[in-house]
């Protein structure tokens, strides 16, 4: 028996757990409150494609006479070759059967539909990749080829990381869902709601807490919130999560309680407290008093929130517990050539937050009135690696996706060199501003500590829009920092957007030659156009009238998130869609570049204006010879093998230290005079990340000239260049 069962309905992630439910039972074993977590969404794919399951599922379909396309007809043909290697596939793509890729990448072991047609594309685009990957995105198409099946023949609300989505999205008025859940419940829904009893049966918990976190899954919560009020009344539930936090402000709909008890906002460690302690508490007990949260009192929704307790600061959360999921069983899947959408779907990332909320909370179009992104709230890097450590030892796994809003660079040269500093060996990821303080000697010591690519918002590639945005950056700027974390050997991701109040037709032309030219030199390997949606709680949806757009309000009862609107420009942005993502299709493959960019479009557009080489004249920057006194020196590479030399010339000897220095791909020397080579000898081991006491400019600078003179001229003479060329870092 078990206090709280924590579930996340279907579907968010096949390779990975959503953490929410991690992070809250990680929370509550700090206050001894008993939990188990099931993520529902991954036990239904792993029940739905499997051989017996999917052989009803044929059956059913020709019953019902619901095939109808000719892909179906096909599929429904080969079923046999579909049925015959399925369990296996899934297997292979949990890492338990690695020897099938071979198979897999033959010509006729898996069976082909439509989702292979683009095949020789794909091929092209992924030649460089293994046989397990290439495998992998050959086993996706083969279950993407099922999951078509599924949709028009079996459930229409059907896809691997949402259900019903459409109902969820931008659903102002309960209606629609709530008759959707008074229909009979779907093949889906049956095998959803079987494995959730068999868990209500083993955990008996007072308490169920679904988490929601987009459109996706709402559906599925209230059909589980339905099944359980109907067959064990005794059990509270209560809703948390992305999506009512964002989109359940203004619930007044009662029917909504018809399928929970309560619904919580914002951070559910307090509020899921106090809820437990409530359905725990003796029929004499005081009143509850509650953190947040909706409940149904007499008729009307009441939003409560009169405990006097404060929240948790984020060192007193604990650390994530993924106990009770079936790490083994996720499935990786590589379903587009994108290499940061591979980081997304391919591989199990134990997930961790540098800080709460975001450090700049300004840019105009996010949700920055909301308390997950402005109640800003850093963790020290020593609690940081604890936890990874402790993620490491319960998991199995070292790798980690930091889902940072924005992850600060100060917290990230910390933790970096904490992990390099403990030697731990573990590959990390996050989001981040392309702000200024990415310089190169910071993009290389995160690399060293095992950063291996980043995602950040370029948005709109214009100076004038960036700076209506309040994003703090410049086209140039982010094209400095790129090329820092490129060269450096991090991966970057740009989110691009088009269509923000009052861009104009050349502004997104302009952009797309931004972009055009950041990828032909290689500073950006991945990219993706999502087109601006204005939300409620962003200074935009906020103050509509400053930013030259005309809102279409609608009468809130459900959810208030996205809004409908005007731009005073009049442009219809989604007609640009297609070309824009053409093109960044080609340029991720490094290809097009020397196309107009009028040949994406099928309609006329205007010429850039933008310097065909503007980012690379962005690029050229002045060496910077002023430090900072208080810049700390890092030592990154091995100590050196040093042999004496002495040197006569016209009379004069010189004793000199020859210093060898080898590194994991080459090896270079150095030599110095005797005095400064000592010096040095004696310095470079203060250097190396694991001391306590890291060395300052400043430090270094008044121990040289103790005994020697002029620490610039030797700072910059060309032995220190080519140190600082190898792991010689000014932070």
């Amino acid at each position: 028996m078990k206090d709280l069962l924590l579930l996340t309905p279907p579907f968010t992630q096949l390779n990975t757990p959503y953490p929410a439910t991690a992070y809250l039972k990680g929370f509550l074993n700090t206050k001894n409150i008993s939990s188990y977590q099931i993520d529902l969404g991954m036990e239904v794919i792993l029940e739905l494609f499997s051989e017996d399951t999917f052989r009803e599922l044929f059956e059913i379909a020709f019953e019902n006479d619901s095939i109808q396309s000719e892909n179906c007809e096909r599929i429904y043909a080969l079923k046999e070759a579909y049925l015959q290697p399925l369990d296996e596939v899934v297997r292979f793509l949990q890492g338990k059967n690695n020897t099938l890729a071979r198979q897999i990448c033959t010509d006729n072991f898996l069976p082909r539909a439509s989702r292979f047609d683009q095949l020789d594309d794909m091929d092209w685009a992924f030649g460089s990749m293994g046989m397990q990957d290439k495998a992998k995105h050959l086993a996706t198409l083969y279950l993407e080829d099922l999951s078509d099946f599924i949709v028009e023949c079996i459930d229409d609300n059907f896809g691997f990381s949402r259900y019903a989505e459409r109902l969820g999205q931008s659903a102002n008025s309960f209606d629609e869902l709530y008759e959707e859940l008074q229909e009979e419940t779907t093949l889906i829904d049956a095998i959803t709601l079987q494995i959730l009893e068999e868990h209500l049966q083993k955990t008996q918990p007072k308490l169920v807490c679904i988490s929601v976190p987009f459109p996706g899954n709402l559906y599925s919560a209230l059909r589980c919130g339905q099944f359980i009020k109907f067959k064990y009344p005794d059990i509270q539930i209560a809703m948390g999560g992305g999506f009512p936090n964002t989109e359940l402000r203004s619930i007044t709909d009662t029917r909504v309680f018809e399928f929970l008890d309560y619904i919580t906002l914002d951070d559910g460690e307090l509020p899921i407290e106090l809820l437990a302690e409530a359905v725990s508490a003796p029929d004499n007990a005081a009143p509850p008093t509650f953190k947040r949260t909706f409940v149904l009192e007499e008729g009307k929704v009441v939003y409560k929130n009169d405990t006097t307790k404060a929240d948790y600061k984020q060192i007193d959360l604990g650390t994530p517990d993924y106990s009770d999921l079936l790490l083994e069983d996720y499935i990786s899947v590589i379903e587009i050539a994108n290499p940061m959408h591979s980081l997304w779907s391919d591989g199990r990332w134990n997930k961790l937050t540098m800080a709460h909320g975001c450090y700049w909370g300004k840019c105009t179009f996010c949700d920055i009135s909301l308390d997950y992104i402005k109640i800003y709230e850093p963790i020290a890097a020593k609690i940081l690696v604890d936890r990874m450590e402790q993620l490491i030892d319960q998991t199995g796994e070292n790798g980690f996706h930091f889902v940072d809003e924005a992850a600060p660079p100060a917290l990230m040269k910390a933790l970096a060199l904490e992990i390099i500093k403990r030697k731990l060996t573990v590959t990390w990821w996050t989001n981040i501003r392309f702000e200024k303080n990415f310089t190169k000697d910071l993009c290389l010591l995160l690399k060293a500590s095992g950063c291996i690519a980043i995602s950040g918002g370029l948005e709109v590639a214009s100076d004038r829009l960036l700076k209506l945005i309040d994003k703090g950056v410049t086209v140039s700027q982010v094209a400095q920092v790129t090329q820092n974390l490129t060269d450096a050997n991090i991966m970057v991701h740009s989110y691009l957007m088009y269509g923000y109040p009052t861009q104009t037709v050349q502004e997104t032309v302009d952009s797309l030659e931004m972009v055009r030219q950041l990828f032909e030199l290689g500073i950006i390997q991945s990219g993706f156009w999502h087109q601006f949606a204005l939300t409620a709680h962003s200074p935009v949806g906020l103050n509509p009238s400053d930013y030259g757009i005309t809102p279409n309000y609608k009468n809130i009862t459900f959810a208030n998130n996205d809004v409908d609107f005007k731009d005073h420009t009049g442009i219809d942005h989604s007609k640009f869609s297609f070309g824009l993502k053409k093109s960044l299709f080609n340029f991720m493959h490094g290809i097009g570049f020397e196309l107009s960019l009028e040949e994406w479009f099928d309609f006329k557009i205007p010429k850039t204006q933008i310097d065909p080489n503007f980012i690379e004249k962005c690029l050229e920057t002045v060496p910077n010879f002023n430090i900072k006194p208080s810049a700390k020196i890092i030592w990154l590479g091995a100590l050196p093998i040093v042999t004496e030399q002495v040197k006569t010339k016209r009379g004069i000897t010189r004793h000199q230290l020859g210093f060898t220095f080898h590194s994991n791909l080459n090896s270079f020397q150095i030599v110095l005079e005797k005095e400064t080579g000592d010096w040095l000898l004696k310095n470079l081991p203060l250097l190396q990340p694991g001391n306590e006491k890291l060395q300052s400019f400043s430090d270094l600078k008044k121990d040289f000239e103790m005994e020697l003179e002029d620490f610039e001229l030797f700072w910059f003479s060309k032995p220190m260049q080519l140190l600082k060329a190898n792991g010689l870092l000014v932070l």
